[in-house]
């Protein structure tokens, strides 16, 4: 039989293992990394479901600046996390 401190400190390790790796797979944590502070400003997180992350964009410039930048944007996150598939931008307001 295994000691209770061997059972602690594993299961220790699991729970800290397990709270690194949904930090790191969190799409807005990912997107704070790829975007500067000013783009950040103007979009708002909607939903992230099947790979696909949807944000609210404050304006129709902004919506046509990020547009240009989705694939280098996909291509970034994508290193850094295989869950995000395709990002749909769409105008909202960010309350």
């Amino acid at each position: 039989m295994e000691p209770i401190k061997d059972t602690i400190s594993s299961l220790m390790q699991e729970w800290g293992t397990k709270k690194r790796r949904t930090l790191t797979d969190d799409p807005w944590v990912l997107l704070k990394k790829a975007l500067t502070k000013k783009e950040l400003r103007h979009i708002k997180f909607n939903y992230f479901r099947k790979g696909v992350l949807g944000l609210y964009v404050d304006s129709s410039g902004w919506l046509y600046a990020l547009s240009l930048q989705k694939q280098n944007l996909l291509s970034k996150l994508s290193v850094k996390s295989c869950a995000i598939k395709d990002i749909r931008f769409r105008l909202g307001e960010l309350k």
